[in-house]
């Protein structure tokens, strides 16, 4: 058996060149793209009436345009998939695992298209429920695509990988990213942060649902975290999505908590810089930047969860133009600790739908466990979670809650459900970010776990069921990376990207999810008790399919947009 990765991959047939493995790639690839394109034409015969997406019909046949979701998401996750291969074979950097994650990504996926793709534990979605014919169907499977389905994700094939990941099983390699060195470098300085101040204190935190330490956010302010993306006019360093979700990975690496204490600056500097008024933009850029101010947002109700729309609390003026706000909140991620909080509420009392919502900047007092909401017109308390502990979810009522004239974002009214919109892809693409870098917290654990427990005489990683969770896990993170890498370098490109984005949290979270599932079953019944890290992220993972728009919403707005 050859193994030489300059020269052959560990693939189907000991005879194949890695070129040959690349063609065969691209045109399975390019078949999907295909299959795909046809299932949306048809789907849009079906859906879209007079020229317009029916509201009607999309629910009726939910199933259907959310399995189109998902086969949407796979083609593209394979295109990038094949970009990555063929940029880092170019650049000759497409050694033996690198080889083996493309191969068994691709078997494994064009597999499941053919089979079913897994929309959940319990869900499935077959090319016959979308409406696809056989005669389609049977274009699709082309000589590339049954000989991968077939043969490409094999046991040896995994074995053969999980081997290779042993060489490196230090800081357990899993594949060249294919970014710039500048984003490398980055990459490197968070890792080491993420290994010296996160990793050994972050099971701590989580167990006694404690805040991170201020002393972590102030070291992360000096690296820079909360002003990565803030143009350098306003206080910030102006550097990519690219690089936030670079940072966002590994800061979740190390705690999803950490990783996402850059969200919230994020979202609300986005805001800022999208929606504000100059004025406000030179008031509140560079205090999020160096970290003096920390945000909030404080969108969602007890009873409108992803229908934003929906939203009942109020801003009223008062006879000075100021505003009182009056309703509830809820699940306000790190609401107690912060200065600021990006509130969304209703300006036009008459309205039915987002058309009367404003956007505000509004200040408030930082509490403590003791007082978590110490400013006037304001109340609340912890909801207690599973995971992602680190800020803390809350509750929050306010009543007559004071807001000046001056922090109404933008100026003007009615505008703060279109403000928010902007933020969506830059919030999607963080989230994706994090669920890789937790997936890669799965592996690595798993990894090690695997190496070191013996049953039977025997390390588990060398039995075949273990070492395929652990390559499965391996590959699926890889595809998620660069379905995440794509839409952030879309972002950059100020090409819009809220599909991709769309793609790329919904596929992390279900990538996040399985790693964490199947690293505490390699656990086995240690991976069930509270003293050993798995069991915290299985708990981190499973808010992922949830918050920023769950899995089911990430599909219906990811299907209508393809309507369009």
């Amino acid at each position: 058996m050859a193994h030489d990765g300059q020269d052959l991959a560990f693939h189907l047939d000991n005879s194949w060149m890695i070129v040959d493995l690349l063609t065969k790639t691209r045109r399975a690839a390019d078949e999907l793209s295909t299959l795909f394109e046809t299932a949306r034409q048809q789907m849009k015969a079906q859906i879209v009436v007079d020229g317009k997406t029916s509201g009607k019909l999309l629910e009726e046949n939910q199933d259907a345009v959310h399995g189109l979701a998902w086969l949407a998401t796979y083609a593209t996750a394979m295109q990038q998939m094949q970009n990555w291969a063929e940029k880092l074979h170019s650049n000759g950097e497409f050694g033996e695992i690198e080889q083996l994650l493309h191969q068994i990504g691709t078997s494994e996926y064009h597999a499941q298209v053919l089979g079913g793709i897994p929309m959940s534990q319990g869900e499935f979605v077959r090319l016959s429920d979308i409406g696809i014919s056989e005669a389609t169907i049977d274009k699709y499977r082309s000589a590339d695509v049954v000989e991968l389905s077939n043969k490409g994700n094999s046991q040896d094939a995994r074995m053969r990988l999980v081997r290779l990941m042993q060489d490196h099983s230090a800081e357990i390699i899993t594949g060249k990213s294919g970014l710039e060195d500048e984003l490398e470098m980055i990459r490197e300085q968070f890792r080491k942060f993420s290994i010296d101040k996160v990793l050994p204190n972050a099971h701590e935190w989580h167990l006694n649902d404690e805040l991170i330490p201020i002393e972590i956010i102030e070291e992360l302010a000096e690296l820079g975290v909360f002003g990565l993306t803030i143009p350098e006019e306003y206080g910030g360093f102006g550097l990519s999505k690219a690089s936030m979700a670079v940072v966002s990975e590994e800061l979740s690496r190390g705690y999803i908590g950490v990783g996402s204490l850059g969200t919230r600056s994020e979202i609300a500097a986005e805001l800022i810089e999208c929606g504000g008024t100059e004025e406000q933009k030179q008031q509140w850029l560079p205090k999020i930047a160096m970290a003096e101010i920390l945000p909030t947002a404080v969108f969602t109700e007890p009873n409108t969860g992803s229908d934003l729309g929906g939203l009942r609390t109020r801003a009223t003026k008062d006879e000075n133009g100021d505003y009182s706000v009056t309703g509830n909140k809820t699940w306000i991620t790190h609401a107690s600790r912060t200065h600021v909080m990006t509130l969304l509420a209703r300006t036009d009392p008459d309205s039915k739908d987002h058309r009367g919502l404003s956007m505000f900047l509004a200040e408030k007092t930082p509490g403590d466990d003791e007082n978590p909401f110490p400013t006037d017109g304001m109340s609340g308390g912890e909801i207690e979670v599973l995971g992602y502990r680190g800020m803390k979810e809350y509750e929050i009522a306010f009543d007559n809650f004071h807001v000046n004239k001056s922090n109404l974002l933008g100026g003007e009214e009615g505008n703060g459900f279109r403000q928010l919109m902007k933020t969506f892809e830059s919030a999607r693409i963080q989230t994706a970010a994090r669920a890789v870098g937790v997936a890669q917290q799965a592996i690595d654990l798993s990894f090690q776990y695997a190496l070191d427990r013996k049953q039977f005489g025997k390390a588990l990683i060398e039995f075949p069921r273990v070492a395929s969770k652990l390559a499965m896990m391996a590959v699926e993170t890889t595809i998620a990376r660069q379905l995440t890498y794509y839409s952030a370098f879309e972002k950059d490109n100020d090409r819009r990207c809220d599909l991709e984005a769309g793609m790329a949290k919904l596929l992390g979270a279900r990538v996040a999810w399985a790693a964490a599932d199947n690293g505490l079953q390699i656990h086995g019944g240690n991976g069930f008790a509270l003293e050993y890290q798995i069991s915290r992220v299985l708990c981190d993972a499973r808010i992922l399919n949830i918050f920023e728009g769950a899995a089911e919403i990430q599909a219906q707005v990811i299907a209508r947009r393809l309507m369009e």
